[in-house]
């Protein structure tokens, strides 16, 4: 489920592979590029060591400062890869200590063209050591501070020459996000308990990616305008390495999935996955969920209510939806006749095509063993797409609720859908 890879002293190390290009028939080799916040937290003779070792990693990249690696340390030298150290800023600045007023968006999306103008050495350099390790079939991974800003940036030019289209590239960026927790508070460990001034320090809106992506179209044109123009690489040539060495079919087969009901010790994975759907939602210009808004304490009073199930594709977590068996707030009073279908979620990356129609399926079934006739759900009515979606798996639309009150203390307007079962 989770692209973020656990270890106990870094917080962002992420695997870039999976994400799939624009016509979809490819997607980047898992296990092959990888992004990460400093790795100068590692240690040798850690279990994290250890682990990070047994990624066959062969190059590192470190995107920071060389001041900033001399103060917070740089990754131990070990035989098994080369460290590179390219500084791909050249105009330092100070998030933490931005004032409240100052829009991430724009803000850092200005300071990132600076890097894309001032950087253009380091960054040639980059890509053509990203280029040699694609050609050599070894794993490589690139990072700065928080694994956020400078890796970012890396990480969307390298996708962009990947065809990896930009709702992807966004997501990308977003993950950050679920990394901001345990960035904050390693800030806070270093500075005394206090906290940045800045309310968007570790943040990773999408609007800053966006934000980025259409300053940087503006100015070059296209990765590939601004590899060969600006970095005077060959960028033909360079992409067609890329996505030679890096890219693979995207698979034709998947496993089958199972399915199994949670339990309370499955919050927090339900919480993270809620979350990762609403960083991909928000990616798409889709603004239905946003992070953060349900927490552990939800998850657990469904599943005292109602139940809430997860899907596994393998032994990778595929998507999870809740059943409830009354719906108030959206239909009101009911004789029990229906069981509600909320938070449908899948894993694009680890769940099979027509992932979200099984999932129906399988909820549908746990309603009919009830006895129960009818399965609804609701979608905001200005989410006409995903209204769609539902009528095509067989739901009808049979109201309109105006003011629902999903407990947030703001209520909206929903679409609700009905399907008889049986």
């Amino acid at each position: 489920m989770d692209r973020h890879i656990p270890f106990a002293s870094l917080h962002n190390f992420r695997d870039l592979g999976g994400y799939r290009t624009a016509d979809g028939g490819h997607r980047v080799r898992p296990g092959r590029l990888f992004r990460s916040d400093s790795l100068g937290q590692l240690g040798p003779g850690t279990p994290d060591w250890d682990r990070f070792l047994s990624l066959g990693i062969r190059t590192v990249l470190d995107l920071r400062h060389p001041w900033e690696a001399d103060q917070r340390g740089r990754v131990p030298a070990d035989d098994s890869f080369t460290y590179h150290n390219l500084s791909i800023e050249h105009r330092p600045y100070n998030q933490a200590a931005q004032t409240p007023d100052v829009d991430p968006g724009p803000y850092l999306a200005e300071r990132y063209m600076e890097v894309a103008e001032d950087g253009t050495k380091e960054i040639r350099r980059a890509l053509e050591l990203v280029a040699q390790a694609a050609e050599s079939d070894e794993p490589l991974v690139f990072h700065c501070a928080s694994g956020k800003d400078r890796t970012g940036q890396l990480a969307a030019l390298v996708l962009g020459l990947l065809d990896i289209p930009e709702p992807a590239i966004i997501e990308d960026f977003t993950l950050t996000e679920l990394a901001t927790p345990a960035l904050l508070a390693d800030w806070r460990t270093r500075n005394g308990g206090r906290t940045p001034t800045w309310p968007g320090f570790a943040r990773a809106p999408e609007r800053v990616m966006r934000l980025y992506l259409e300053s940087f179209r503006a100015r070059y044109g296209s990765p590939e305008a601004y590899v060969s123009q600006t970095l005077g690489l060959n960028a033909k040539a360079l992409s067609e390495t890329l996505r030679r060495h890096l890219l693979e079919p995207r698979p034709t087969t998947w496993p089958a999935l199972t399915y199994r009901r949670a339990t309370p010790a499955d919050a927090p994975t339900l919480v993270r996955l809620r979350d990762t759907a609403a960083l991909w939602q928000l990616a798409r210009g889709i603004t239905q969920w946003q992070p953060g808004e349900k927490d552990e304490a939800h998850f657990r009073q469904v599943m005292r209510d109602g139940e809430v199930w997860l899907a596994y594709a393998g032994n990778h977590v595929a998507g999870a939806w809740e059943l409830w068996w009354t719906d108030p707030a959206a239909w009101g009073p009911r004789p029990p006749d229906a069981g509600y279908i909320h938070r449908l979620m899948t894993v694009p990356h680890t769940a099979p095509p027509g992932a979200g129609r099984m999932l129906l399926a399988e909820a549908e079934s746990h309603i009919t063993t009830k006895a129960r006739p009818y399965a609804r759900l609701d979608c905001l009515s200005s989410n006409p797409r995903l209204r769609t979606y539902y009528e095509s798996a067989g739901y009808t639309v049979v109201g309109e609720q105006p003011a629902k009150d999903g407990g947030s203390g703001s209520p909206y307007a929903v679409t609700l859908l009905e399907k008889r079962l049986g």
